[in-house]
């Protein structure tokens, strides 16, 4: 996404937001509170409108698609939040995530790949989402976007209001995905975990570029550790 600008009627959010992501990559984008972290992501997933710039998707022009057209070319998000089906049971909501397939042999087999990165789902795959933990919740939503064998995953938030020990391994999990080959973007509040994780970062300050490097390179400057990490 190149000089990308967005808001909420007349309130300017994005001043001239540009990232890039390479394959296979994780990158992470951090700021403080208001920086449009959250915003960047629904202007790059079609949930919010591009007023200005440009978001390219292998090549192609996706500026302003609805996100239907995204999914189908690849991109697939995790929103903020717990989103799951709560009367559904696991496996149910696995198998409504992934609605838009069309070859049923290959979705049994992809499932049974969700269900072996994430053990505690395949424990649970009966039971109802309401009566899961938030991990398990969370891990669901990336389990049923992970079945869209997405070109590029949207983590917004994946760890929020999580347990250290949970949000932990859910990091565990990203590190696991990017070894098979996933390509992520990930907003995440707890910016130093998110950093070690990190093959590339960019640092969001009202609705603009602040800084960027790699993970290391992030995690280790000065400036950034006593304004944005706290130490």
């Amino acid at each position: 996404m190149t000089d990308i600008h967005a808001g909420y009627g007349k309130i300017q959010i994005l001043r001239g937001v540009s990232l890039k992501v390479e394959t296979g990559r994780v990158v992470s984008i951090i700021g403080p509170n208001g920086a449009g972290k959250s915003t960047m992501f629904k202007a790059l997933f079609g949930l919010l409108r591009v007023t200005e710039g440009r978001v390219r998707f292998e090549g192609r022009d996706v500026t302003n698609l609805p996100p239907r057209d995204l999914l189908a070319a690849g991109m697939a998000l995790v929103p903020q939040g717990r989103n799951v089906f709560p009367l559904m049971t696991v496996d149910q909501n696995l198998r409504l995530g992934a609605y838009i397939r069309k070859n049923d042999q290959q979705l049994e087999e992809d499932i049974a790949r969700v269900y072996e990165a994430f053990p505690m789902l395949r424990d649970a795959r009966s039971k109802r989402a309401a009566d899961l933990s938030g991990g398990q919740q969370q891990m669901l939503e990336m389990g049923r976007a992970m079945l869209l064998s997405p070109k590029l995953l949207l983590l917004d938030e994946p760890t929020l209001g999580l347990a250290p020990i949970v949000f932990k391994e859910i990091f565990r999990m990203i590190e696991r995905l990017r070894e098979q080959g996933q390509t992520i973007l990930m907003v995440e509040q707890n910016a130093a975990q998110a950093l070690e994780i990190s093959d590339y970062a960019y640092v969001l300050e009202l609705g603009r570029n602040k800084f960027e490097g790699t993970g290391a390179e992030i995690r280790t400057d000065e400036r950034i550790r006593r304004l944005y990490l706290g130490r």
